[in-house]
């Protein structure tokens, strides 16, 4: 259902870099049913579900497939915004994937990263192989070009990709990272736009560390992710299952930064540890990545000291369970500056964040809150303000969760902001907001 909304627009006075933010649209896409195989529509949250080109506005759907056993049950549909709502363009005839498909622009080319199951349904962690399926649409018609990526070497892979995408329309390039099941090691591909393997480098971080944010520029390929391990610690383990008795117990507290200068001249750098709350059992979600014109590494992830009550009253009582959202800059191989972006409290904390990169090249962080005035929020983030404003967006939808047309995935500096994410229960929706600068 396609909702239109008349243009709100609040404006903050911030040290002469006032903005407004306008909410244009908020609409329902579609509804999606729970494949039971550990993922979900926004599971590849380290890349993105949604792209413009031009006017035009696309999502990549996740669909269950009706009485398909996991793990590969569901199947990637494509579909495109129009004035009388969301219409399918483009969908796979077989429920051969797990997880969602992450998008990225190539010019007037749409990607889709898709990991194709080779086994029969209901098999679990079974063989899969990733490929990119390229469209383009013409008046005649769409166009659909499917490439497999050459590998230097034989990986191991499966239904839990744990892969990252991104795209580079100046050099008309993609980079695909896919992780061994075996090895743990994430393995790159440097792809051209007709699909020619271009490079490859593996990563092997400190620990088994997953869902990645990629940044492609040129040849130089950026790589964050978040240590994704069973609890380490056996008597915080030991007390957690039996109060829970949940046998299910992975961690992530250690992010880590990577790159590779040139891909196709050498290999990843040694990763950089960003931030690490193993000591007192936090939680770290990385939420974004973004390369500035000097090459730095912006790196904005959220941060709890102590990830959940069980923990924190036996083991660490008085401590606040708060998540704040935090930025490191990462430039030549080392972390040269911090900066806490909003500090949670026991009244409002920070969830979900990602960047914009709005038409004149303003970074922005657009970050959800929780509290008296939560929702969400704007915030400049590059070039750096003193003291940047928290602009509230007058949106009636709050997404908990939700990915954004970006430019790690190809998508134009804009000042229009296109967000996909979940409103509530089982819908996915679109909502369209405009940055207008202060004149």
């Amino acid at each position: 259902m396609m909702r239109l909304f008349a243009a709100v627009a609040l404006v903050l006075p911030g040290l002469g870099h006032a903005q407004s933010v306008e909410v244009r649209a908020e609409e329902d896409v579609y509804k999606f049913v729970n494949p039971n195989n550990g993922s979900g529509p926004l599971w590849d949250y380290g890349s993105t579900n949604i792209a413009r080109i031009g006017d035009d506005v696309y999502v990549s759907q996740q669909e269950t497939g009706e009485g398909v056993p996991p793990l590969s049950n569901t199947r990637w549909r494509l579909l495109k915004r129009g004035l009388d709502g969301w219409k399918m363009v483009a969908e796979q005839d077989q429920f051969i994937q797990r997880e969602p498909c992450p998008m990225g622009v190539l010019g007037m080319n749409l990607l889709l990263s898709v990991n194709n199951s080779t086994q029969p349904p209901g098999t679990k962690y079974g063989n899969c192989v990733p490929q990119v399926t390229r469209f383009n649409f013409a008046e005649t018609g769409v166009e659909r070009l499917d490439f497999t990526p050459v590998w230097d070497k034989e990986h191991y892979y499966t239904d839990h990709s744990y892969r990252g995408f991104a795209t580079d329309p100046a050099s008309k390039q993609a980079l695909l990272l896919n992780i061994d099941a075996k090895s743990s090691e994430q393995n790159a591909c440097l792809l051209s736009a007709d699909g020619k393997t271009l490079a490859n480098a593996s990563v092997s971080f400190p620990i088994r560390s997953c869902y990645p944010q990629v940044a492609l520029r040129g040849n130089a390929v950026h790589v964050l992710a978040v240590g994704d391990i069973v609890e380490p610690v056996e008597e915080w383990k030991a007390y957690k299952f039996a109060q829970t008795k949940a046998t299910w117990d992975y961690v992530f507290r250690v992010l880590y930064y990577t790159s590779a200068p040139d891909i196709t001249k050498s290999g990843f750098c040694a990763a950089v540890e960003i931030a690490n709350v193993d000591k007192t059992a936090g939680a770290i979600s990385n939420q974004d990545l973004w390369i500035s014109p000097e090459g730095a590494a912006y790196i904005m992830y959220t941060e709890r000291q102590v990830a959940s009550a069980l923990m924190r009253d036996k083991f660490f009582p008085g401590r606040p369970i708060v998540t704040s959202l935090l930025l490191a800059a990462v430039k030549d191989g080392s972390v040269v500056s911090r900066k806490v972006l909003y500090a949670g409290t026991d009244a409002a904390q920070c969830g979900h964040a990602r960047f914009h990169v709005a038409a004149d090249g303003t970074l922005y962080a657009l970050m959800v809150t929780t509290g008296p005035d939560g929702g969400h929020k704007l915030m400049q983030v590059h070039p750096p303000i003193e003291t940047a404003p928290l602009i509230p967006i007058a949106a009636k939808m709050a997404m908990s969760s939700y990915c954004l047309a970006n430019t790690r995935s190809g998508n134009a500096p804009s000042n229009k902001i296109d967000l996909l994410g979940c409103s509530a229960g089982d819908t996915m929706s679109y909502m369209q907001m405009i940055i207008t600068p202060a004149k």
